[in-house]
């Protein structure tokens, strides 16, 4: 997937920008986007799609910001959402409700409420009991909830187990074995109007044939729902497209759309794609200075003011992301440093055996960090988030203010004093 970032007489640009005045104007840790590495990736899914229908819905859990969901409402993409929270995001970013599909497993009556009330595309449905309440809700208001049905179809995506999401032993979604009679219940129901199958098997996924296999076992249940005079309207195959964080061999999405799409020639069903991480991660960085270097018999450590509440990915997943100095300095002795943060944890690190030429100040740049970065942030050790930026061309824009401290204990209270 497209990055904009580049290295220019030893200093690192985002564009049109030396994220060295980024880090300057801003202060770090901060979060810096591309906006044109951002459009030219969900590009990227349109024209794979040609002229099939289709309908791209970003992931709003790998990056929510607001701005980042303008940039892809401006050109005109759905929304895959999990929770009240992200959709009242996309109506704030401009987004189309009515290009909206509501995810997760937990759905309050609530958020059911506000989801019918704004018209949205269709509810993914991952359970019996959900499918229950929905319809009630939806009674309650007198209208009819659009349904996608979630099936797991246990194919193994081959990735982290905490990203892995289709395997019968996974909490996602309904066993596809299962999924037929689920559906013939739906179409029971007074107020579930069934328009679609769901389906999400992982993230990071680095080859095709996970995806193929779904696809093939998806369509086995619609052509057997469609016998039973059920028939849908659309197939949503999820996200979980990977990027290169090291030295992946991933798939572009021409490729992967050029083996997906022949298994639905001479078929009317829209195709819905969710992805996330391939469209933000790359288009991402995090700047972060380097406070102290520390060394014993055994190690050499790069201290910076960056940490895991900042980006949990390393410690969380284990996750490798490139680490480089936003300048190089060749005159400069390279050593092997596990760059790690000031939070209280042994888990607080962002990179382990890294080859750099630093010293105190510099700032370094971890690649990669555009999703499943501030989203996953916290206020651990009571330390204020950090702030976003958003380069456009040669334009910056800040997109969210820095934390202060006052900021952290917003809504706490003292206890009153006998």
């Amino acid at each position: 997937m497209h990055t904009t970032i580049n290295r220019n007489n030893g200093d690192l640009f985002m564009e049109d920008i030396a994220l060295n005045d980024i880090a300057d104007q801003f202060g770090t840790p901060c979060y810096v986007y591309s906006k044109r590495a951002i459009e030219l990736n969900y590009d990227a899914y349109v024209a794979a799609m040609g002229d099939y229908p289709h309908l791209v819905c970003y992931a709003v859990k790998s990056n929510s910001n607001i701005a980042v969901l303008q940039t892809l409402a401006a050109l005109g993409a759905g929304f895959d959402i999990v929770s009240i929270g992200e959709l009242e995001r996309v109506l704030m970013a401009g987004g189309d409700p009515n290009k909206v599909v509501f995810s997760g497993l937990a759905k309050t009556a609530d958020e059911m409420s506000r989801a019918l009330e704004v018209g949205i595309h269709c509810f993914n449905i991952e359970s019996e009991s959900e499918l229950v309440l929905l319809n009630a809700t939806a009674a309650s208001l007198s209208v009819n909830a659009p349904v996608s049905i979630r099936v797991n179809p246990d194919v193994d995506a081959k990735t982290h187990p905490y990203i892995s999401t289709g395997l019968k032993e996974d909490k996602f979604g309904i066993d596809i074995n299962q999924a037929l009679g689920v559906y013939e219940r739906a179409a029971q129901m007074d107020n579930i109007n069934l328009i679609g199958v769901d389906c999400h098997i992982g993230s990071q996924l680095t080859e095709v044939k996970p995806f193929l296999d779904a696809m093939a076992r998806l369509l086995i249940l619609v052509d057997q729902l469609s016998e039973r005079d059920i028939p849908l309207a659309h197939i949503d195959i999820g996200g979980g497209l990977g990027v290169r964080y090291q030295d992946e061999q991933t798939l572009s999405v021409g490729d992967y759309m050029a083996e997906l799409l022949p298994l639905l020639a001479q078929r009317g069903e829209t195709l819905i794609l969710e992805p996330g991480r391939s469209i933000t991660a790359n288009a991402g960085v995090l700047l972060t200075h380097v406070q102290y270097l520390k060394s014993n018999d055994h190690k050499n450590f790069a201290i910076v003011n960056a940490a895991m509440n900042d980006m949990l990915r390393p410690s969380l997943y284990q996750a490798w992301m490139d680490i480089q100095p936003i300048s190089t300095h060749p005159d400069r002795e390279e050593r092997i440093y596990d760059v790690v943060g000031p939070v209280c944890e042994s888990g607080d690190f962002l990179g382990k055996d890294r080859i750099l030429s630093i010293s105190e100040g510099d700032c370094l740049c971890l690649f990669s960090a555009g999703s499943y970065g501030f989203v996953m942030s916290s206020n651990y050790n009571s330390r204020p988030r950090v702030a976003e930026i958003m380069v456009a061309g040669e334009q910056v824009h800040l997109i969210r203010q820095r934390e202060t401290l006052r900021d952290l204990v917003r809504g706490e209270q003292l206890l009153p004093v006998n």
